[in-house]
């Protein structure tokens, strides 16, 4: 499916956006919040966030009928128990809010999971606390409304349900292996995809494999012809040798990606993480081949937390993250990143960019033209301002040792945030290198933001600095776009790599943009710098 083809209204679609006129008040409840929420100055213009209360993990990202869907857990004030929230996009950058979808009941609260999109409904897989994993099915052409299926957790908590002793089966629904020794036996925010005339489940999970018994991540494999009754068979992931001791494997999204395959997840001790590798469909099982991170810090405070994810249909998958907070911001706390396209750029290497329409967001554009960028001295940008920006710049290291960016400055230097590049200051990667010719050149760059300058504000809570590898070839320039945007500070460099923080200058003049190259001269070969509008549809419901 072409992802890309101008949209129409899908058949039906217009009668049920008359039909939405029974959410009416709730929907305009949602706009009246956004519009009260909107003088928080930390609150973000063109980053979602949920248009009342907090918002957790996004869920379930899926493209149905014409039209982009993201879910997340949103908490109403009438019922704060987590619901699958609802927002709708043409584009993947503009989003219109809908009726909460999914709701608790039988299960205590709607936790997160995924969906996988068929071509006459979308199913929706999610964790029922204090039940287990749950299905939904929807049809309709909005995703309004959602049908549990069996009325209960279709693969219960605790699971797999098996008696050791006597290999019968304890409660309904589930059949399959006995769970591999030492395995926690509960399951959470599961993953769904269909392989052949089986519907296949990974959900997280620990086995204590690793050092001196210390648990590592088992992504548990389950397997129903129906949806409704549910096979468990093993241990999904082979070869992982990227996670780190004590990491479990939440929020998973399985897809292809080119001709392989990609494991997103999110580890509840160190944040958000990916495995690449191959599916052996004959064995059921994910080989792992290379792993890397989306999370370079801390998850919390002010760091990239869980994905979302879902194939571009070009090859490629959407993946968005929620950001954790580092302030208090009474109404709400977390957002969500920028949607990314996620690319294969060579066996074990992925492509990063932004996705969506984002350029439809820019307007002022300020353009600064090429200059030398002299050694140790900073260069403050003239007219370049402003906390809701899109920058892109073009930098030629020279023979700098670093070059820098700073975004959200303040005259005096008081307050900035920091994005710092070392050329071939990273980790040598032998399969890059080939042997001892090319030994040094094979070396990573870093890509750093650092927010230890931020804020002069007392309660704004603390964040090391995010330290990123980046490949670049020897004689490529370095390529940045960098989306600041309120509260959030998101940087692409040359389509390989991102690093995304939450800052809160405490001071209205903490707008400036400067450059500096450290021990040498390097050269700005160009710099854009566009302001951006809000991404909120505000047509009426």
């Amino acid at each position: 499916m072409d992802h890309d083809q101008p949209l129409q209204t899908p058949p039906g679609q217009t009668a049920q956006e008359a039909g939405l006129r029974q959410h009416s008040a709730l929907l305009r409840r949602f706009a009246e919040s956004r519009q009260r929420l909107a003088a928080d100055p930390y609150r973000p213009l063109y980053h979602f966030v949920s248009p009342e209360s907090g918002l957790n993990d996004p869920n379930g990202l899926c493209f149905w009928r014409g039209c982009w869907h993201l879910f997340y857990q949103g908490y109403p004030p009438e019922n704060p128990r987590p619901h699958w929230g609802h927002a709708i996009s043409d584009d993947l950058i503009h989003w219109r809010d809908l009726p909460y979808a999914i709701k608790p009941g039988p299960e205590e609260a709607s936790w997160s999971g995924s969906t996988l999109v068929e071509a006459e409904r979308v199913i929706a897989m999610y964790h029922g606390h204090q039940l287990g994993n749950m299905v939904a099915v929807s049809s309709d052409p909005l995703l309004l409304d959602w049908e549990k299926l069996a009325g209960r957790a279709v693969i219960p908590n605790p699971c797999p349900i098996w008696t050791r002793t006597t290999g019968r089966e304890t409660m309904p629904g589930v059949r399959g292996n006995p769970p591999p020794a030492g395995a926690i036996n509960f399951v959470y925010d599961p993953c769904i995809w269909k392989q052949g005339e089986f519907y296949y489940s990974t959900s997280g999970g620990t086995l204590p494999h690793g050092p001196s018994g210390r648990r590592l991540r088992a992504q548990f494999l389950f397997r129903s012809p129906d949806l409704v009754s549910w096979e468990y068979l093993h241990p999904f992931v082979e070869g992982d040798l990227y996670g780190m001791p004590g990491d479990d494997g939440g929020c998973p999204y399985f897809w292809p990606l080119g001709d392989r395959h990609i494991l997103l997840h999110y580890s509840h001790m160190s944040g958000g993480h990916y495995l690449l590798g191959d599916y052996d469909t004959g064995r059921d099982t994910f080989v792992a081949t290379r792993g890397g991170r989306f999370t370079f810090g801390a998850w919390y405070p002010g760091g990239v937390h869980a994905p979302t994810a879902t194939p571009d249909g070009k090859g490629g998958v959407i993946v968005l993250f929620n950001i954790n907070p580092a302030k208090p911001t009474p109404g709400w706390n977390q957002i969500l990143s920028l949607p990314r396209r996620l690319t294969l750029a060579g066996k074990d290497e992925l492509g990063m960019q932004p996705a969506g329409d984002i350029e439809s967001l820019r307007c002022d554009h300020r353009r600064v033209e090429a200059r030398v960028l002299p050694a140790n001295r900073e260069v403050v940008l003239d007219g370049v301002l402003g906390n809701a920006v899109e920058i892109a710049a073009e930098i030629d290291l020279g023979k700098a040792q670093m070059v820098e960016l700073n975004v959200l400055r303040s005259p005096g230097r008081e307050e900035f945030t920091r994005i710092a590049f070392y050329r071939d200051r990273g980790y040598v990667d032998w399969d890059r290198s080939d042997g001892w010719a090319r030994f040094h050149a094979s070396r990573d760059s870093l890509i750093v933001v650092d927010t230890s300058y931020s804020s002069e504000l007392p309660d704004v809570e603390s964040r090391a600095p995010e330290i990123a590898p980046v490949y670049l070839a020897p004689g490529e320039t370095l390529k940045l776009r960098v989306f600041v945007d309120k509260s959030v500070v998101e940087v692409f460099a040359n389509d390989r790599q991102c690093l995304a923080v939450r800052v809160y200058p405490g001071r209205e003049d903490s707008l400036g943009v400067s450059l500096r190259a450290q021990g040498a001269d390097g050269a700005l070969r160009s710099l854009d710098v566009w302001q951006m509008r809000t991404i909120y549809d505000e047509r009426p419901a």
